[in-house]
Parts: C-alpha cells; sequence; structure tokens
C-alpha cells in the first residue's frame, strides 16, 4: 500500500462543488441525491495534462458495432496471440492523445485495446481558460473569476444529465458485442474480456465486472417482488479502475469479477467513507477478490498520462499503471 502522508490538492483536482440544499437537489444519476454523491468532477475530467514530448499514437480509429473507437494492437498482432482489453476514459474521451498512449501502453504488453467513443461525439466540455481572469483583490475581478466558475460548473451538470447510465450502457453493449464478433481471437485468447477505467470510466467497468452489468435488460424483463431484479454474469472477466467519479456504494455492492482498485486519500471524488469502505464490506462478504490500494500525496487524475512536474506524482502514476496491469495480467 501507498505511504499515508497528508494528500494535496492540486489544481487539476479541484472538485466542482456547489453551496446547495443537499435534502432537495437531486444528481443526475435517477434515485441519487447529490448528497449522497457529494462532489462530481474535477479538472482532470475536462482538461488533459500535456502529452509525454515525442510520443504519438500508434492506433486508429474504427467502428465496433457502430460506434466509434480507438483501437490499438500489439506489433505482432495476429500472428501472436493477444488478449481484448476494454479502456474506458475519462471525460477527455477517446480522441484524447493522452488517452491514446495510455491504451498504447496496455497494446505494448500484449493486449488488443478497444477504447470506444461512450459519449457518444459529446466529451466533456473544456474548463474556462482562467489565464486571464486575474486574481487579485478587485472586485471586477472577483466577479469575472466567479462567474467563470458557475459557468464552467454549470456546464459539467448539463453534460453529466446527457451521459448516463441510460445513455451510456447501451453504446457499451454494442461495441462489445462488435469486438467479440471482430476480435473473437482475442476473446477466445483471454477466456473473456479484461477492464480498465479511469475516473468517468472507472464507473462503468466496475458495473460491468458486476451482477447488473446490462440493468437496462433486466429492468426490461421485470422484476419479481420477492427475488429483485434479473441478475446476470459479469461481462469482464477482471477489472482494474483508478480514483473512480460518480461511483456509488451500489456499484461496489454489485461487483462480482476480480477487481483492483486505485484511489486517492482524502479523495472527495471518491469517499472514503460513504463508497469505498461499505463498498469493500460487500466484496469481502460476497467473497469477491479484490485489492485497493489508497495513494497519498498526489491529486485525483494521477493515474490518467499526462506529464507532471512533481516527482511524487509521476513516480505513482508508474507505480498504479504497473499494478492494474499486474491485475490483469494475473487474472
Amino acid at each position: 500500500m501507498a505511504d499515508n502522508e497528508q494528500a494535496t490538492r492540486a489544481p487539476e483536482s479541484d472538485a466542482q462543488e456547489r453551496p446547495t440544499d443537499p435534502a432537495v437537489e437531486q444528481s443526475v444519476f435517477p434515485g441519487d441525491t447529490r448528497a449522497q454523491q457529494g462532489p462530481t468532477m474535477g479538472e482532470h475530467c475536462t482538461t488533459d495534462r500535456p502529452a509525454p514530448t515525442g510520443e504519438k499514437p500508434s492506433g486508429e480509429l474504427s467502428k465496433l458495432g457502430g460506434i466509434d473507437c480507438y483501437i490499438t494492437k500489439p506489433t505482432d498482432y495476429p500472428h501472436a496471440p493477444s488478449k481484448l482489453l476494454l479502456l474506458l476514459t475519462g471525460g477527455t474521451g477517446y480522441k484524447s492523445t493522452n488517452n491514446q498512449l495510455q491504451a498504447d501502453k496496455y497494446a505494448s504488453e500484449g493486449y488488443l485495446v478497444v477504447v470506444p467513443d461512450q459519449f457518444n461525439n459529446d466529451p466533456a466540455p473544456n474548463s474556462v481558460d482562467m489565464a486571464e481572469v486575474q486574481q487579485d483583490t478587485s472586485w471586477l475581478e472577483s466577479i469575472k473569476l466567479k462567474t467563470a466558475e458557475g459557468i464552467k460548473s454549470f456546464m459539467i451538470d448539463m453534460w453529466l444529465a446527457r451521459h448516463t447510465p441510460e445513455t451510456v450502457l447501451p453504446l457499451l453493449h454494442k461495441v462489445i458485442e462488435g469486438a467479440k464478433e471482430e476480435f473473437a481471437d482475442a476473446v477466445a485468447n483471454g477466456d473473456g474480456i479484461y477492464g480498465i477505467g479511469y475516473c468517468f470510466g472507472a464507473k462503468y467497468i466496475l458495473i460491468l465486472a458486476g451482477e447488473n452489468a446490462d440493468p437496462l435488460a433486466a429492468q426490461s424483463q421485470g422484476t419479481d417482488e420477492e427475488q429483485g431484479a434479473v441478475k446476470k454474469e459479469p461481462i469482464l472477466k477482471a477489472g482494474a479502475v483508478a480514483h473512480g467519479t460518480m461511483v456509488t456504494k451500489e456499484d461496489l455492492e454489485g461487483v462480482r469479477a476480480p477487481v483492483y482498485i486505485a484511489a486517492v486519500k482524502d479523495d472527495p471524488l471518491f469517499s472514503e467513507d460513504e463508497v469505498l469502505t461499505p463498498g469493500r464490506r460487500a466484496m469481502e462478504s460476497n467473497k469477491v477478490e479484490h485489492e485497493v490500494q489508497v495513494f497519498s500525496g498526489v491529486p485525483h487524475g494521477f493515474a490518467v498520462l499526462g506529464d507532471y512536474d512533481d516527482a511524487k506524482i509521476k513516480q505513482s502514476q508508474t507505480q498504479a499503471f504497473g499494478q492494474m496491469l499486474g491485475w490483469i495480467q494475473s487474472h
């Protein structure tokens, strides 16, 4: 487990907190109040870090199940066997250079990686450029700053309202079915599909690793008052996620496939008390193989590929990649 020193908050990890009445404000996810969720997304979810110097993506843009995807393969595929890996990104989406380079890193380890456009050509809105809003003591500049922050928060809320399980999961299922058909050899070689998720994508990897992997289909079949909703086997063989956003304890309670979770200490976007701890207890009770590693001294979003000046963050980013890769390799 990473050290337990106090976590720091970098600008890219600031949560979009809104001082409203939690008793009445509703979540964008049906059934959850904002009080249950806490803050929603941070800067890292909408803006990429600088890409590593001199690196260019090696994959290609294609379609699976009619959905746009970034697909990257091992250099010796199909002459050498590969395994299929579904990689779900944060809000910057499948066209982000950093997300593509991150997928390439898994491809270099022998995985055929599919990064779907889970946002249907609608990635998260970029944060308002604050460079022109000078933070000084003048009342006019203070108003400018608050206005820019308010616009940014409003845009993110509107974006989240457009991208819920009801819209995201059907896209993912189309991609998965398309991948099973086009890359049947990789699915068979891995005896299933593996999943990696960062930030926004982490929630959906956990859902796909659970007994409610297709909750919409279960709802369409109806429910039994005594047995509850129809349950299905997880779609993923194993999954690994880093610093999830919008994850609920119910997502973790439903997990049935082996999962690794990289979390950030004192992370307001992935609450230890309200989400992680009860989720771990549920996985233990359900005898689900899992591992949780808490990183301190790093911002939320640290595991997403991107350049940092802080050596501590760089080291933790490399460590998280190694842990996530090792987890899926061992399953």
